[in-house]
């Protein structure tokens, strides 16, 4: 796919419009290049894109590029970035719409825990100081861009809403390597995703320890704290980046989480296609849940001293600050009064729809609740997750 002239023409010239935006050049490797154009041939000859959706996957290419080019640059000018220790990470990987969301916002009430927040994985450098880690005019164009894209389609704020200085996904960062479920979020890309599922994704989660510690220079220090589904398909390169790193698995009702993650997806590609891709949504994404169970059980095989410690969504949503602490116990650590305190009164606090409630309904997508229930059964099984559907 990469031989074809007008995906090698089209990503070169986005690459060119970054670095004439940035004055760099040097991308810290090739490894992006062929992710770059099979996205780009995927986007623009398969996802029926609208005009909307042409100009905002084209800002993120090129926004990607050039983040990209800052923290090498940033990188290359400071020497000592390279001796900086990513330590211990806890990474939080999945599955889909499992709680990962709110357990990622639970840990960062622990000033021990240090997080990867929105806006500084799309504008990395300079690394953020701790005087301007939460607030300042990055944050705030940052806010504002997701006010505007909540703007033209509200029914985001609903499905999957992120504060601007909150914990993001990991694959925000992972982009920028063009390897990333991120861009499927956005677009319909069967192609795309196909190569995705096929290639080494090592180099992805090299560039991302380079972004943590790019940030982590800037002063704002801790454990940190990560999260994403992507990383149940990508685990042995999570593993050789990170091989001390802490993994949680959530585990949720299967047939609930194919019908949540086919309403996002829908919500999400619906801003920037007119085209209805229900059934490609419905299909792919269930697979895709089916993907990262078989990949988490062919890496917990492969690595049977790898500590991972598994939750279940009922037990996080029913009492979610005894869920943390019997994380922390099961890796060794202990939660203190004071993160249990600052746990707790985010619980009271939170106002979970805020923006209305997300409904879903498998049926919406032609799925079967009772086949969806029949085929993920052998993995409700084994972790003894609750279900509804018989």
């Amino acid at each position: 796919m990469t031989d074809i002239p007008d995906a090698r023409a089209g990503a070169d010239a986005l690459v060119a419009q970054a670095m004439e935006s940035t004055g760099l050049e040097d991308f810290g490797g090739k490894e992006f290049r062929e992710g770059l154009e099979v996205y780009w041939e995927s986007a623009f000859g398969e996802a029926q894109l609208n005009g909307l959706g042409t100009a905002a996957v084209t800002a993120n290419i090129v926004g990607s590029l050039a983040n990209r080019l800052r923290v090498v640059d940033w990188a290359a000018r400071h020497s000592e970035v390279a001796v900086e220790r990513i330590e211990a990470p806890l990474v939080v990987i999945g599955m889909f719409r499992a709680g990962t969301t709110l357990f990622s916002k639970l840990l960062d009430q622990d000033p021990g825990n240090r997080a990867l927040l929105r806006w500084e994985a799309a504008d990395s450098v300079p690394p953020p100081s701790p005087d301007q880690f939460r607030s300042g005019p990055r944050v705030d164009a940052a806010r504002a861009g997701m006010e505007m894209l909540e703007t033209l389609n509200p029914k985001m704020a609903v499905v999957h809403h992120e504060e601007a200085d909150g914990p993001t996904e990991c694959i925000s960062v992972m982009s920028q390597d063009f390897k990333s479920l991120s861009w499927e979020a956005v677009s319909n890309v069967p192609s795309y995703s196909r190569w995705l599922l096929a290639v080494d994704q090592r180099s992805a989660y090299e560039y991302h320890h380079l972004v943590l510690q790019v940030l982590q220079h800037g002063g704002v220090r801790g454990r940190w704290t990560l999260k994403s589904p992507h990383h149940a398909i990508a685990l042995e390169s999570l593993h050789a980046v990170y091989p001390d790193a802490r993994l949680v698995l959530i585990h949720r009702d299967p047939v609930t989480l194919c019908a949540s993650v086919c309403s996002l997806i829908q919500t999400l590609t619906s801003t920037f296609t007119d085209a209805d891709h229900t059934r490609y949504i419905a299909e792919h994404w269930t697979a895709m849940l089916e993907t990262s169970i078989k990949r988490v059980e062919a890496f917990r095989a492969a690595h049977p001293d790898q500590p991972i410690v598994d939750v279940q969504y009922d037990d996080l949503v029913a009492d979610p600050v005894r869920t943390v602490a019997r994380v922390y116990e099961a890796f060794g650590d202990e939660l203190g009064q004071a993160p249990r305190a600052a746990m707790a009164d985010y619980v009271s606090n939170r106002d979970q729809h805020r923006a209305g409630a997300h409904t879903y309904d498998p049926t919406e997508f032609g799925l079967d609740p009772h086949e969806l229930a029949e085929r993920f059964a052998g993995y409700t099984e084994r972790y003894q997750v609750p279900t509804t559907t018989r």
